[in-house]
């Protein structure tokens, strides 16, 4: 019985040491030594404190900001934990809020935050992600037509030429990766900070 169980032991102890232990440290050294950013979490410091993550959005609600995606992720609510509160860009607890594409909670949010963007943008057609939450809730980029919407607020509200301002978005624009995955996007978060450095 012994001599049929030694095999599956050393191989299960063999397994376990090369993929739970061994196979995780060399890619974590590997990641450490050739992409240490990202293997750090892409974070972004500003004189020398982390301010944020490249790869999560942060909730801008200032109209001198770039304002991101809308986010759906909750917590529980302090005051009563049998219930949740919305915690924009909430990077515990990832995640979409699960509403159908009728659902009435869903379709009064977006109606109203299509007539504010159309109040402040003169009519102009709304992007869809501008109005609509990604699956993660967590998403640090939006579209460049979302980002040229928001161009006359962001500059009115700092006292900037719009030119400016629209050339910045401009050259914030990240492209596709490899030229074919993906779509073209601003991240808000480095735009924003780009924004705070012009004078």
């Amino acid at each position: 019985m012994l001599r049929e169980l030694r095999p599956a032991i050393v191989i299960m102890v063999a397994l376990t040491v090369i993929t739970g232990l061994a196979y995780p440290l060399a890619m974590t050294g590997l990641a450490q030594v050739f992409f240490p950013g990202q293997a750090n979490g892409s974070l972004i410091e500003r004189d020398g404190k982390v301010i944020g993550s490249a790869l999560i959005g942060q909730n801008f609600t200032s109209e001198r900001y770039f304002h991101p995606r809308p986010s759906a992720t909750t917590e529980t609510d302090p005051n009563d934990p049998t219930k949740t509160v919305p915690v924009p860009y909430a990077a515990d607890s990832s995640g979409g809020s699960n509403l159908a594409p009728t659902a009435k909670a869903l379709v009064d949010r977006v109606k109203a935050d299509v007539g504010k963007l159309k109040a402040e943008s003169g009519g102009a057609p709304v992007p869809a992600d501008l109005v609509t939450t990604s699956g993660s809730g967590l998403d640090p980029d939006i579209s460049p037509a979302s980002a040229r919407l928001q161009v006359a607020r962001v500059a009115k509200a700092r006292g900037l030429p719009e030119a400016d301002v629209r050339a910045l978005v401009e050259s914030h624009i990240e492209g596709r990766l490899l030229g074919i995955i993906g779509e073209p996007r601003v991240n808000v978060l480095s735009l924003n900070l780009a924004l705070d450095a012009m004078r």
